[in-house]
């Protein structure tokens, strides 16, 4: 194996939020996980073999500089989708707990029934089901 492979493990995904409790209560309500550490700015939740870092945006700068921190009001800049088997009763789960749908369900041209859900800092979350061909 090349050191260039080892780029193919993704082990966390580190979101920068705007507030903390908010975040971790939105996450903790939404996915299935394990709070793997917590303390006063992030929360680290297990969700299967990924990890979610929950990491307050004024803590943020020492790990992206030279770069800046985007705020929320400056638009996505990324999707995260989730594999699902039925995304209509994913979007139906999702509104019983009060999570409101940016979009969708829609089935999209290239073979996928998808809908969207943003969390309380703007991190845009898409689910995804297969269509048969």
């Amino acid at each position: 194996m090349t050191p260039i492979d080892s780029l193919s493990a993704v082990e966390t995904i580190t979101l920068f939020v705007d507030d903390l409790s908010d975040s971790a209560s939105f996450y903790k309500d939404v996915f299935p996980h394990d709070v793997l550490h917590e303390d006063d700015v992030s929360c680290l939740i297990g969700l299967g073999n990924l990890m979610l870092n929950l990491l307050l945006a004024s803590e943020a700068g020492m790990l992206i500089e030279p770069l800046p921190v985007a705020t929320r009001d400056a638009g996505s800049r990324m999707l995260l989708t989730i594999k699902v088997d039925g995304v209509d009763d994913v979007c139906e789960a999702l509104e019983r707990r009060g999570i409101p749908l940016l979009n969708g369900p829609i089935d999209r041209p290239w073979g996928r029934r998808t809908a969207a859900f943003a969390d309380p800092s703007g991190h845009v979350w898409e689910i995804a089901q297969e269509l048969e061909p």
